[in-house]
């Protein structure tokens, strides 16, 4: 009779623990937190592999969740739900530091652009502002500052892009005006010197 009374004792608590197993709900909110912190570090754009990685994870933390929550109460069991939910948490933040480091780089590589736009620029006006006004310049002159200023416009747009920190079109758009500043500059040397030169001639 005490032998059945103490196995039966031991049945409940087996019963009572296992009816007890709940979801890990700290560790799937742990897991959430990191995947929408390496959304807002611009995972998206800027790792979007290891963002894809954090978001497999999840689902299939979720899809061990549901599985788990279709079973009759008394065969639940989290334990493979918790370790998914880890490799999520985990994912995501390798995410967002991804996300961080190439952020940072991109920031860095796109003020460079800028700065080396801004210069060229500065050249070619002090170029432009050099060449002498005379008979067959004049409309070369305004060629050259119409560039020039196409070169300006490009520079402000890249600059706003930079303020926003959309530091992908930065780089494309301080080059494109680097690159017209630079011919403009070029052109002036060119003008420069084939007039010097038909000077020595005469």
């Amino acid at each position: 009779m005490f032998k059945n009374t103490h196995l039966f004792g031991v049945i409940m608590v087996s019963v009572a623990t296992v009816a007890c197993a709940k979801p890990p709900q700290a560790q799937v909110d742990a897991a959430n937190a990191a995947v929408t912190k390496a959304t807002a570090a611009g995972a998206t754009e800027y790792a979007p592999e290891a963002y894809s990685a954090a978001q497999d994870a999840r689902a299939k933390r979720d899809a061990e969740l549901k599985t788990q929550e279709g079973k009759f109460a008394l065969t639940r069991a989290y334990e493979e739900a918790t370790k998914l939910a880890a490799a999520a948490t985990e994912a995501g933040q390798k995410a967002a530091n991804e996300a961080a480091q190439r952020k940072q780089a991109a920031q860095t590589e796109a003020s460079t652009s800028v700065v080396d736009a801004r210069a060229a620029i500065q050249d070619a006006e002090t170029a432009v502002s050099g060449v002498p006004k005379g008979r067959g310049t004049k409309v070369d002159l305004e060629a050259l500052q119409s560039d020039l200023a196409a070169a300006k416009s490009a520079l402000g747009e890249a600059e706003a892009a930079l303020n926003s920190q959309r530091f992908r079109d930065v780089k494309a758009k301080a080059d494109s005006a680097k690159e017209k500043a630079t011919g403009v500059k070029s052109a002036v040397d060119q003008a420069t010197q084939s007039r010097q030169a038909g000077g020595r001639k005469s």
